[in-house]
């Protein structure tokens, strides 16, 4: 996946990325598009009363009405009642294209008919819990380590539970307790890495050398905060401070900010920093993962860290996780210097979804859904060029956004002088005609097994039109 975009005085990104940046764009008129969101959410509030009706009764039992928060956006949130290869539909009985697909837990499909077949085999005649050794949890342990090259891996249930023991592990290993994050990064629930996860500005220190800020409900121990893309500082935080820092934690391409992608040169400079100064790196994979292509981000970018974290795309929709990495350091699980627990860990149920994933994620198919991002991506190029629209399209893997922005965004603090207000009503100009995107202002899509490339002409037609009513 290489764009044409124009040659700029931008530092490259990292050649196994997508990024287009058109050579002219003319600013939007934030009246117009304030008048068009006012209009859009009314829209919304129109087309979505059981949507509404099922808010209100869901949050007589549930804060916010929701199981977790991030699916809350205000007045409500759409509430779906069924899903069946790439679409949705809602509790209206609308019928919405799924383009967030469980951030990558749906990427082969919502009931997909390998992953129901396997998994309805374990309930029926497997079993669905042993808290014992199995081979099922042997062989995806197998297939696994053959093809994200682990040397070793332990199975849990979230992403946040597989950063956490990666840490554990990193801190058992090097005898060690701080670590290192990217400022504006997401890793899940676990309290150290918690730390600056779309932090406000204003109290987050200078952008080169921003300051931790930790919530007030989080113990964080230990932890530095570097901006993504800038190895003179992270150089600086380990000359300083590498005799206490077990491990860099980081996603190889930030994908809770839009997508950020790493420059040319930027992944292989932090494993030589980690190197010289005896710190871990930690790749987060959660989001990436096999949405990166067949072996992970990892292998794709060609920088392999000491551990690696996986959820999402490897358990076709049931709750599945996992971390490993290199021997030496997993030494530190089977000699108890890391203890690691969990009742349902590998259970016959995820093991059989994880099997089918494996079985149907194919070379092929990957590449083949990779082709049909690509010519959205391209086509949404033509549009941008053709309004003159501020902003660009990014995009890695089988995942793409379009950024509203005229410059690169390559780290937290680029992303926060994004245009929030515009990518709120490109948001729920798609939300509005049959098109779901990840809420958060993020704008990013995830072209699943169970897309088609006339799925994604949907996406280009209504982005031509949210550009022609802009423009009006």
């Amino acid at each position: 996946m290489t764009s044409d975009a124009p040659t700029t005085t931008w530092p490259p990104n990292d050649p196994a990325t997508w990024r287009y940046l058109p050579e002219s764009s003319t600013p939007v008129d934030h009246d117009r598009v304030a008048a068009l969101l006012a209009v859009e959410w009314e829209r919304f509030i129109a087309s979505t009363p059981a949507s509404a009706e099922h808010n209100i009764r869901a949050s007589k039992s549930l804060p916010l009405g929701v199981t977790s928060s991030f699916q809350h956006w205000d007045p409500y949130p759409i509430s779906i009642a069924s899903a069946n290869g790439a679409w949705l539909t809602d509790v209206d009985g609308r019928k919405l294209l799924d383009l967030s697909m469980g951030f990558g837990a749906m990427m082969v499909g919502h009931l997909n008919p390998v992953v129901v077949e396997k998994v309805k085999y374990a309930l029926e005649t497997t079993g669905t819990l042993f808290v014992t050794p199995s081979p099922t949890a042997t062989e995806v342990a197998e297939r696994f380590q053959k093809r994200f090259s682990l040397d070793r891996l332990r199975f849990t249930n979230s992403g946040t539970e597989s950063t956490m023991y990666a840490v554990r592990t990193a801190r058992a290993f090097t005898h060690r307790r701080g670590i290192v994050k990217m400022e504006g990064g997401y890793h899940g629930g676990y309290d150290a890495l918690s730390v600056s996860v779309k932090p406000d500005v204003a109290g987050a220190g200078p952008e080169g050398f921003p300051s931790a800020v930790v919530p007030f409900e989080v113990e964080a121990g230990l932890v530095h905060v570097v901006p993504y893309n800038d190895l003179e500082r992270l150089a600086t935080i380990l000359d300083a401070h590498a005799d206490e820092i077990a491990a860099v934690v980081m996603e190889p391409v930030i994908e809770n900010l839009g997508i950020v992608l790493p420059d040319e040169g930027y992944l292989s400079g932090v494993r030589a920093l980690c190197d010289h100064h005896g710190v871990l790196l930690i790749f987060d994979e959660v989001k990436t993962g096999l949405t990166a292509g067949y072996a992970g981000a990892t292998s794709r970018l060609g920088v392999t860290p000491d551990l690696v974290t996986l959820a999402k795309s490897i358990g076709g929709g049931l709750p599945l996780a996992a971390f490993g990495g290199r021997e030496e350091v997993m030494a530190a699980v089977t000699d108890g210097r890391m203890p690691h627990f969990g009742t349902y860990n590998g259970n016959p149920l995820v093991m059989a979804a994880a099997a089918a994933v494996d079985e149907v994620c194919t070379e092929e198919a990957l590449a083949s859904a990779e082709a049909i991002n690509e010519g959205a991506l391209r086509a949404l190029d033509k549009v941008i060029d053709q309004y003159e629209l501020p902003a660009h399209t990014v995009g890695f893997g089988i995942k793409g956004a379009v950024t509203w922005s005229t410059t690169p965004v390559r780290n937290y603090r680029d992303y926060k002088r994004t245009d929030f207000l515009t990518a709120e009503l490109s948001w729920l100009w798609g939300v509005n005609r049959g098109i779901l995107t990840p809420p958060g202002l993020d704008e990013q899509w995830l072209v699943s097994l169970a897309h088609t490339a006339e799925d994604m002409a949907a996406l280009v037609s209504d982005f031509t039109d949210l550009a022609a009513a802009i423009r009006a």
